[in-house]
Protein backbone atom coordinates (compact mmCIF):
# COMPACT_ATOMS: atom_id res chain seq x y z
CA UNK A 1 0.00 0.00 0.00
CA UNK A 2 3.05 2.25 0.81
CA UNK A 3 4.75 1.20 -2.05
CA UNK A 4 2.20 2.14 -4.72
CA UNK A 5 0.89 5.36 -2.82
CA UNK A 6 4.34 7.00 -3.22
CA UNK A 7 4.73 5.65 -6.50
CA UNK A 8 1.71 7.16 -8.03
CA UNK A 9 2.78 10.43 -6.25
CA UNK A 10 6.15 10.14 -7.84
CA UNK A 11 5.21 9.09 -10.89
CA UNK A 12 2.18 12.33 -11.30
CA UNK A 13 4.37 15.28 -9.97
CA UNK A 14 7.51 13.91 -12.09
CA UNK A 15 5.31 14.04 -15.67
CA UNK A 16 3.45 17.02 -14.25
CA UNK A 17 7.43 18.35 -14.36
CA UNK A 18 7.73 17.02 -17.60
CA UNK A 19 4.41 18.45 -18.80
CA UNK A 20 5.72 22.06 -17.99
CA UNK A 21 8.75 21.78 -19.74
CA UNK A 22 6.68 20.62 -23.20
CA UNK A 23 4.65 23.64 -22.63
CA UNK A 24 7.55 25.93 -22.13
CA UNK A 25 8.87 24.90 -25.14
CA UNK A 26 5.57 25.29 -27.01
CA UNK A 27 5.80 21.71 -28.40
CA UNK A 28 2.48 19.87 -29.44
CA UNK A 29 0.32 17.52 -27.34
CA UNK A 30 1.95 14.56 -28.36
CA UNK A 31 5.29 16.23 -27.15
CA UNK A 32 3.31 16.90 -23.60
CA UNK A 33 2.79 12.83 -23.31
CA UNK A 34 5.82 12.14 -24.25
CA UNK A 35 7.76 14.40 -21.47
CA UNK A 36 5.28 13.78 -18.93
CA UNK A 37 5.52 9.95 -19.53
CA UNK A 38 9.04 9.85 -19.94
CA UNK A 39 9.99 12.15 -17.14
CA UNK A 40 7.36 10.43 -14.71
CA UNK A 41 8.55 6.47 -15.21
CA UNK A 42 11.96 7.09 -16.13
CA UNK A 43 13.44 6.90 -12.80
CA UNK A 44 11.39 3.87 -11.36
CA UNK A 45 11.57 1.88 -14.76
CA UNK A 46 15.61 2.20 -14.34
CA UNK A 47 15.00 1.22 -10.72
CA UNK A 48 13.11 -2.01 -11.54
CA UNK A 49 15.67 -2.95 -14.72
CA UNK A 50 18.57 -3.08 -12.07
CA UNK A 51 16.70 -4.96 -9.75
CA UNK A 52 15.46 -7.50 -11.78
CA UNK A 53 11.54 -7.31 -11.35
CA UNK A 54 9.53 -6.21 -13.54
CA UNK A 55 8.93 -3.13 -14.61
CA UNK A 56 5.98 -1.08 -12.39
CA UNK A 57 4.02 0.16 -15.29
CA UNK A 58 4.30 -2.96 -16.97
CA UNK A 59 1.75 -4.47 -14.55
CA UNK A 60 -0.13 -1.42 -14.09
CA UNK A 61 -2.02 0.38 -16.45
CA UNK A 62 -2.61 3.11 -14.14
CA UNK A 63 0.72 4.83 -14.13
CA UNK A 64 0.47 5.53 -17.65
CA UNK A 65 -3.29 7.00 -17.12
CA UNK A 66 -1.58 9.31 -14.22
CA UNK A 67 1.19 10.15 -16.96
CA UNK A 68 -1.39 11.55 -19.53
CA UNK A 69 -3.70 12.96 -17.14
CA UNK A 70 -1.27 15.06 -16.34
CA UNK A 71 0.18 16.07 -19.75
CA UNK A 72 -4.07 16.69 -20.37
CA UNK A 73 -3.91 18.81 -17.41
CA UNK A 74 -0.91 20.97 -18.27
CA UNK A 75 -2.01 21.58 -21.74
CA UNK A 76 -5.13 23.17 -20.43
CA UNK A 77 -4.66 24.53 -16.75
CA UNK A 78 -1.11 25.63 -18.10
CA UNK A 79 -1.13 29.14 -17.89
CA UNK A 80 -2.35 28.63 -14.03
CA UNK A 81 0.45 26.32 -13.13
CA UNK A 82 2.87 28.90 -14.26
CA UNK A 83 1.39 31.76 -12.20
CA UNK A 84 2.12 30.05 -8.91
CA UNK A 85 5.67 30.95 -9.06
CA UNK A 86 8.72 28.60 -9.85
CA UNK A 87 6.16 25.53 -10.45
CA UNK A 88 8.69 23.42 -12.42
CA UNK A 89 11.40 23.42 -9.16
CA UNK A 90 8.56 22.63 -6.27
CA UNK A 91 6.95 20.05 -8.18
CA UNK A 92 10.68 18.54 -9.13
CA UNK A 93 11.31 18.69 -5.41
CA UNK A 94 7.90 16.88 -4.31
CA UNK A 95 8.55 14.52 -6.71
CA UNK A 96 12.00 13.57 -5.79
CA UNK A 97 11.00 13.16 -1.78
CA UNK A 98 8.02 10.99 -2.74
CA UNK A 99 10.53 9.00 -5.45
CA UNK A 100 13.36 8.52 -3.18
CA UNK A 101 11.52 7.23 -0.39
CA UNK A 102 9.58 4.76 -2.57
CA UNK A 103 12.92 3.74 -4.57
CA UNK A 104 14.67 3.08 -1.28
CA UNK A 105 11.82 1.22 -0.19
CA UNK A 106 11.06 -1.18 -2.83
CA UNK A 107 15.02 -1.98 -2.54
CA UNK A 108 15.12 -2.80 0.50
CA UNK A 109 12.03 -5.21 0.72
CA UNK A 110 13.92 -6.95 -2.50
CA UNK A 111 17.93 -6.96 -1.09
CA UNK A 112 17.31 -6.12 2.30
CA UNK A 113 20.94 -4.01 1.64
CA UNK A 114 20.90 -0.68 2.69
CA UNK A 115 23.70 0.36 0.27
CA UNK A 116 21.76 -0.66 -2.64
CA UNK A 117 18.14 0.75 -1.39
CA UNK A 118 19.92 4.04 -0.70
CA UNK A 119 21.54 3.99 -4.08
CA UNK A 120 18.47 3.10 -6.00
CA UNK A 121 16.51 5.52 -3.99
CA UNK A 122 18.97 8.19 -4.77
CA UNK A 123 18.54 7.12 -8.69
CA UNK A 124 14.90 6.96 -9.08
CA UNK A 125 14.30 10.60 -7.80
CA UNK A 126 16.71 12.03 -9.94
CA UNK A 127 16.64 10.12 -13.11
CA UNK A 128 13.76 10.65 -14.89
CA UNK A 129 14.68 14.77 -13.99
CA UNK A 130 18.09 13.78 -15.33
CA UNK A 131 16.68 12.20 -18.79
CA UNK A 132 13.65 15.02 -19.12
CA UNK A 133 16.52 17.89 -18.93
CA UNK A 134 18.82 16.48 -21.37
CA UNK A 135 16.18 15.59 -23.63
CA UNK A 136 14.72 19.14 -23.43
CA UNK A 137 18.37 20.54 -23.90
CA UNK A 138 18.22 21.76 -20.48
CA UNK A 139 21.21 21.92 -17.93
CA UNK A 140 20.64 19.14 -15.34
CA UNK A 141 20.68 18.91 -11.65
CA UNK A 142 23.75 17.22 -11.78
CA UNK A 143 25.87 20.00 -13.39
CA UNK A 144 23.94 22.55 -10.72
CA UNK A 145 25.63 23.48 -7.45
CA UNK A 146 22.49 23.64 -5.10
CA UNK A 147 21.13 20.94 -3.26
CA UNK A 148 19.33 18.67 -4.94
CA UNK A 149 21.08 14.83 -5.44
CA UNK A 150 21.96 15.37 -2.35
CA UNK A 151 18.67 15.93 -0.87
CA UNK A 152 17.72 12.24 -2.51
CA UNK A 153 20.52 11.03 -1.31
CA UNK A 154 19.33 11.91 2.54
CA UNK A 155 15.98 10.87 2.10
CA UNK A 156 16.92 7.97 0.85
CA UNK A 157 19.38 6.76 3.91
CA UNK A 158 17.45 8.41 6.43
CA UNK A 159 14.24 6.07 5.67
CA UNK A 160 16.48 2.96 5.16
CA UNK A 161 18.02 3.79 8.78
CA UNK A 162 14.83 4.53 10.25
CA UNK A 163 13.72 1.39 8.69
CA UNK A 164 16.65 -0.90 10.34
CA UNK A 165 15.65 1.10 13.38
CA UNK A 166 12.08 -0.83 13.09
CA UNK A 167 10.00 2.35 12.57
CA UNK A 168 6.47 2.09 11.07
CA UNK A 169 7.12 2.54 7.55
CA UNK A 170 4.65 5.11 7.24
CA UNK A 171 6.08 7.16 9.87
CA UNK A 172 9.57 6.99 8.09
CA UNK A 173 8.63 7.48 4.79
CA UNK A 174 6.80 10.57 6.20
CA UNK A 175 9.91 11.76 7.94
CA UNK A 176 12.05 10.91 5.55
CA UNK A 177 10.19 12.72 2.45
CA UNK A 178 9.76 15.55 4.58
CA UNK A 179 13.76 15.92 5.33
CA UNK A 180 14.46 15.98 1.28
CA UNK A 181 11.61 18.24 0.63
CA UNK A 182 13.07 20.35 3.22
CA UNK A 183 16.68 20.07 1.69
CA UNK A 184 15.38 21.12 -1.38
CA UNK A 185 13.15 23.80 -0.70
CA UNK A 186 15.98 25.13 0.97
CA UNK A 187 17.68 25.50 -2.06
CA UNK A 188 14.80 26.62 -4.06
CA UNK A 189 14.40 29.49 -1.44
CA UNK A 190 17.28 29.50 0.14
CA UNK A 191 20.12 29.34 -2.35
CA UNK A 192 21.41 26.34 -0.37
CA UNK A 193 24.17 24.02 -1.56
CA UNK A 194 27.26 22.02 -1.51
CA UNK A 195 30.93 23.22 -1.94
CA UNK A 196 32.24 22.75 -4.96
CA UNK A 197 35.35 21.64 -6.00
CA UNK A 198 37.93 23.93 -6.92
CA UNK A 199 40.44 22.97 -9.29
CA UNK A 200 43.60 23.78 -9.73
CA UNK A 201 43.88 23.06 -13.51
CA UNK A 202 44.34 25.88 -15.97
CA UNK A 203 41.35 26.08 -18.23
Amino acid sequence: MLLQFLDYIGVAVFALTGAIVASRKGLDGLAFLFFATMTGIGGGTLRDLLLGVPVFWTLDDGYLMVCAGMSALMWFAGPLVERLGKPLRWADAIGMAAYCVMGAAKAFAVTQSAMVAILMGTMTATFGGVLRDIVAGEKNSFLKPEIYVSAALAGSALYVGLRMAEMDSWVAAGLAASFALILRGGAIVADWSLPGYKSTVDK
